[in-house]
């Protein structure tokens, strides 16, 4: 027992876990496991931003390709939304993030970037022109073609 952290993360994960249900609380690695209890929210975080990217980009192709519309589009389109609400109902506490300037402003910029890339087109709006809440998480809400 007694692997370093930086030798073999599984090793060491199983160790603490076994340490801090034994009750042996001296001899946990305090340091390390507050590193990864912090990098479980930060994980939560990126994964919120990836689903809302995807969910972004294809509204916008969506949109801005009417006539390239589908049932793969429409699908991708409710799973993430799906995804997103499970994701959200299991950690209630990112939700604030969908209002954050910030992580709006980095999610569109992701989402901007995926549908330049699969779509060629680079007419897209700078900022997002739709509500999160009640337009883009809502279970049956599609942007009308420009």
């Amino acid at each position: 027992m007694n692997t370093p952290y930086s030798t073999d993360i599984y090793a060491w994960a199983n160790e603490q876990a076994a340490l801090l249900r034994a009750g042996r609380f001296a001899e946990i690695d305090v340091a390390h496991i507050a590193e990864e209890i912090e990098d479980v929210g930060k994980s939560e975080q990126r994964e919120l931003a990836s689903r809302m990217s995807v969910l972004l980009a294809h509204l916008l192709k969506w949109q801005y390709q009417p006539e390239r519309r589908g049932a793969s589009w429409q699908c991708t389109i409710r799973a993430q939304r799906k995804e997103l609400a499970y994701h959200l109902d299991d950690t209630p506490s990112l939700r604030p993030k969908l209002s954050e300037p910030r992580w709006l402003d980095m999610v569109w910029t992701k989402a901007l970037a995926q549908a330049i890339t699969e779509t060629g087109l680079n007419c897209f709006p700078e900022v997002c022109p739709w509500q999160i809440d009640d337009e883009v998480l809502s279970t049956n809400w599609f942007p009308d073609a420009l």
